[in-house]
């Protein structure tokens, strides 16, 4: 449908071609709505509907040219020899009772046959819409013999009454239903619909198991993607379903070695920057208490928060282990270590607190949103819900903000919104880069908007 759906757009459009566009992309809006979005349940819809579709075909062929034309020709031998028995009749000489006839249709035309007095025919009696017997009975019996006839094909289960008005009386015959028509006929269906849905259930075991690797390798996709270890892994299935999992195993120990190489290069790093600051900080403790050993020890400490900063956002947490964690007591901590320093925060929790999560990458990118609130504003309410499988936690201010078309360079790192925000406030521009980087590690994503105190909400969503 997209190849279509591109090559009309490629082809200019006429008049008489922009309804049939119009009425191509309704149906196709439609099939999407109402197909199913699985792969198996599309799979297995590939393989039954022609399945369906083939027997729908076989049996409508069936019934209308071959049970039909068998039936016919079974109905006319019956009338045929019912024909030559009226012809008897009417042209030979019979014995009053006509025992001879009646044994004559029991032994060799396998009938049973009475010559009643004349008397008026009963009523036609309802018959059927699809009845095959009915229909072909009567019409031979009004080619070949040409006489008035009752027929009953509905009032008895086995056999079928046949009455036929003579010049003075009434035969009335009775036949099986066996002789009229194909008897049989429903073997081939019950044969063609049992073999149908054994050959279908066989597909669907075969079909699960083609199915159940890609499913692995989805699951297995979805969790290395947001930060969760992925065991007992291996590659299986079919040989393109195999590439594909060995390509992502390989994808998957490159990057967990780069993370690894990464994370040992900071650690080195940190390590000697460390030891300088200390040993400036030492030298600075015997200059005294100067004014200019003040501003040099402030620059100090400035270069050691920012250190850390870098080495957080560098590094990650992709080695913390995820663990269960009571998210409400997460926020209470945050809110107790906002009023230890002088802020107003408010926290509350909504829905089960109980999440797997990384405990202290979330504290770290929830303390950096509730920083960037208090550095900025007055007040800080934070809102954290747990709901339908998905974790959301709000951070709103009363600050100046951040203009919408600034909100997506605000997450860059070591960019810093000094325009919008207030320019004697120092830090290394990580703070959002490193709780988005942390949201999405989480398997999620942050996102800025209009807080409804008029300043910043930062909308933080994750599965739980």
């Amino acid at each position: 449908m997209a190849r279509l759906d591109s090559f009309f757009r490629r082809v200019p459009l006429t008049v008489p071609l922009k309804p049939l566009m119009a009425v191509y992309r309704q149906v196709a809006r439609l099939m999407y709505r109402v197909m199913p979005k699985g792969l198996f349940t599309r799979t297995f819809l590939i393989i039954v509907a022609p399945i369906v579709i083939l027997q729908s075909v076989l049996v409508f062929v069936f019934m209308e040219r071959h049970y039909q034309l068998v039936s016919r020709r079974m109905s006319e031998a019956v009338v045929r020899e019912i024909a030559a028995v009226v012809y008897v009749l009417e042209n030979y000489p019979q014995d009053p009772d006509y025992a001879n006839i009646e044994e004559l249709a029991s032994r060799a035309l396998g009938m049973s046959m009475t010559v009643t007095p004349l008397e008026p025919l009963p009523p036609p009696t309802p018959k059927p819409f699809f009845d095959v017997i009915d229909q072909e009975l009567s019409q031979a019996i009004g080619q070949r013999i040409g006489k008035p006839f009752w027929i009953d094909t509905v009032g008895r289960s086995r056999f079928v009454e046949i009455r036929i008005q003579l010049k003075d009386s009434i035969l009335r015959v009775f036949t099986r239903r066996s002789q009229t028509y194909a008897s049989n006929s429903h073997i081939f269906l019950v044969w063609m619909f049992s073999t149908s849905l054994v050959l279908v259930i066989i597909a669907l075991l075969f079909l699960r198991n083609q199915i159940r690797p890609i499913v692995r390798l989805a699951n297995a996709a979805e969790a290395f993607g947001r930060g969760r270890p992925v065991e007992n892994f291996r590659a299986s299935g079919a040989r393109e379903v195999r590439q594909a999992s060995l390509a992502f195993i390989d994808m998957r120990r490159r990057i967990e070695r780069q993370i690894e190489q990464r994370t040992t290069m900071l650690a080195g790093v940190s390590h000697d920057l460390r030891t300088i600051l200390t040993r400036l900080r030492l030298q600075l403790a015997f200059l005294g208490g100067s004014p200019e050993s003040e501003a040099m020890r402030k620059d100090v400490d400035e270069m050691s928060h920012m250190l850390e900063d870098y080495l957080a956002f560098a590094s990650g947490d992709g080695d913390e282990d995820i663990q269960k964690t009571d998210l409400s007591l997460l926020l209470e901590e945050l809110e107790e270590e906002a009023e230890i320093s002088g802020h107003d925060v408010r926290t509350r929790f909504e829905g089960d607190p109980e999440v797997e999560i990384r405990r202290l990458s979330m504290k770290r990118c929830l303390s950096n949103l509730v920083t960037n609130g208090c550095k900025y504003g007055n007040r800080v309410e934070v809102l954290g819900r747990v709901d339908r499988g998905w974790i959301t936690i709000t951070v709103d201010d009363d600050g100046p903000g951040i203009p919408e078309d600034q909100r997506e360079i605000a997450f860059r790192a070591f960019h810093r919104l000094d325009l919008a925000r207030n320019m004697d406030e120092t830090g290394s521009g990580l703070g959002l880069a490193i709780a988005r980087d942390i949201a999405r590690a989480h398997g999620g994503d942050l996102y800025l908007e209009d807080s409804p105190m008029g300043g910043l909400r930062a909308r933080l969503r994750i599965p739980a």
